[in-house]
């Protein structure tokens, strides 16, 4: 096999190229090199093997070298001249030149790189009516697409989840780096909600014959205006990535137009292609497909991060982009559950506070105790214990009910800002929970109660840890636990699309999680 060090080094030689160029510029991604000579563009595969791709052999780089032509000639004929073969002799390589063929490139035709949509959307120079021409290109080459039975069973539903599954197993390592656990565990969990809840909608669109074999990779640097539109670097090397829904596609590049801060013409695209397309089905799945192309984009710029061609320049900016992709991708979840007003409800020691911490910390909300809004009616400080009777003293029945009251004004006052906010305390009776209820409809937000439950065993043990702890807001003991069990008024007045039961016994990491997918679940139904 050629090193690829030796091929490269060869290939920046004018001389390698029949059409002897004055110079040549290499362009390197994590799958290819290319080689710019001004007049064309050659393009060699790099003898790499990812989870996605194998390019490990020179037949396996042959065939994609011709199955890239083939496929991107759908939507630039003019510009994918060909493959050509790259040959040996005497240690002297050339592109068509005299000798053993050793590898092969796409050949194509240079267009003009300032000409294409992510260098002219910087500069303003994008204007709607292009938007409008680009989604008719788009609409005209998926009507045209092929939507064979086989293609449908490789592009369907399970292939999605076996993408989505694949993206957050591939980023594992660049969670702490390019983004948080929180953030990777929040878009897993709306993904997997989504996934669930939508799954017939998913067939149904199948069944339409919504999935065609597409372009896969249509972002804003793939689209050149230049003698009108040609749209070039379609997924040739994983069908899987390719047989999709048309929405996926279209989603790729609104999503590509929000990230360049253009969400006007984003709207454009999306809404002038379902006017084409006849297809109202793209807006039920336009921003799950836009949170999927933004973190496939986040992941491919991770690989980068492993690159050892690259400098350290090169991969600060790389971390730069991943981390920008993956945060607008969590942009778009807030859309499906803001404003909205969760409470907790439970007994003493089920996770209540553990729950609410997580969800504000995951989600950005705004966080109420009661048990800090409680001794701060009662002026004293937040870690001194009362240990007082049952409903006796700053546990009385009247200090609860101003508690419970300035829980809900300060929630009604974040809520009017527009803020979602959690409030942490037990709400163990149906009128507190209806107050909250009735609050969050009357400032137009969606209302959740998370039902927080343990098996006693392990509320005992909690609660027995809790207070030997220093610092320590709660005055909750296992006595505490019993009265509250005894007169505890179960959550029958909330309704099934606003109530979520939470586990806490399940392990520490799992219980935010599996709580934000049942909202999420909850939110898309």
């Amino acid at each position: 096999m050629v090193e690829s060090r030796h091929l490269v080094a060869a290939l920046l030689r004018p001389g390698a190229y029949p059409e002897r160029p004055q110079s040549i510029e290499l362009v390197e991604t994590h799958i290819s090199y290319v080689f710019l000579t001004g007049q064309h563009v050659y393009k060699v595969k790099k003898p790499v093997a990812f989870g996605f791709l194998d390019f490990t052999t020179v037949e396996r780089r042959r065939y994609f070298c011709h199955m890239e032509v083939l496929l991107n000639r759908r939507l630039a004929p003019d510009v994918y001249l060909g493959v050509v073969e790259i040959r040996e002799r005497d240690g002297s390589y050339t592109v068509e030149g005299p000798g053993t063929t050793v590898e092969y490139a796409v050949k194509m035709r240079q267009l003009p790189r300032e000409r294409t949509l992510s260098r002219l959307l910087p500069q303003g120079q994008v204007s709607g009516e292009a938007i409008q021409r680009i989604a008719g290109r788009v609409a005209d080459f998926h009507s045209r697409a092929d939507a064979s039975p086989h293609l449908v069973r490789l592009g369907g539903i399970e292939a999605v989840r076996q993408n989505t599954r694949e993206n957050f197993q591939q980023t594992v390592d660049y969670v702490g780096l390019a983004l948080s656990k929180d953030e990777h565990d929040d878009l897993r969990a709306y993904t997997e909600a989504f996934l669930e809840v939508r799954e017939a909608l998913f067939q149904r669109r199948a069944e339409g014959g919504r999935i065609r074999d597409c372009h896969g990779d249509l972002h804003a640097a793939h689209v050149f205006l230049e003698n009108g539109i040609s749209i070039i670097d379609c997924i040739e090397f994983n069908q899987r990535f390719r047989y999709s829904d048309v929405v996926s596609d279209i989603a790729f590049l609104a999503m590509d137009l929000d990230r360049h801060g253009r969400p006007d013409l984003s709207h454009t695209l999306a809404e002038e292609y379902v006017r084409l397309s006849r297809d109202p089905g793209v807006w039920e799945f336009l921003d799950f497909y836009k949170v999927y192309r933004a973190y496939v984009r986040g992941k491919v710029e991770c690989f980068r991060l492993k690159d050892a061609s690259l400098s350290q320049g090169e991969k600060d900016e790389a971390l730069q982009r991943a981390r920008g992709y993956f945060r607008l991708a969590q942009s778009y979840l807030a859309r499906v559950k803001s404003p909205a007003l969760f409470i907790t409800s439970g007994l003493v020691g089920t996770g209540k506070s553990h729950v609410a911490a997580g969800l504000a910390r995951c989600w950005g909300l705004e966080m109420v105790s009661s048990d800090v809004v409680r001794k701060e009616l009662a002026g004293i400080p937040p870690t001194e214990h009362r240990f007082e009777p049952f409903e006796e003293g700053i546990y009385s029945p009247q200090l609860s009910d101003r508690t419970y009251q300035h829980l809900l004004q300060q929630a009604e006052g974040y809520l009017s800002q527009g803020k979602s906010v959690i409030l942490d305390a037990s709400f163990r009776h149906a009128r507190e929970r209806r107050q909250a209820a009735t609050l969050a409809r009357e400032q137009g937000a969606y209302f959740f109660a998370l039902e927080c439950i343990a098996p006693e065993a392990v509320v005992k043990e909690r609660l027995e840890r809790r207070l030997r702890r220093e610092g320590e807001t709660s005055d909750g003991r296992w006595e505490t636990y019993l009265h509250q069990r005894d007169v505890f008024e179960p959550l029958e007045e909330v309704s099934e699309n606003s109530r979520i039961v939470v586990d806490t016994s399940l392990p520490e990491e799992e219980v935010v999680f599996q709580a934000m997918k049942e909202i999420y679940s909850l939110c898309l139904m």
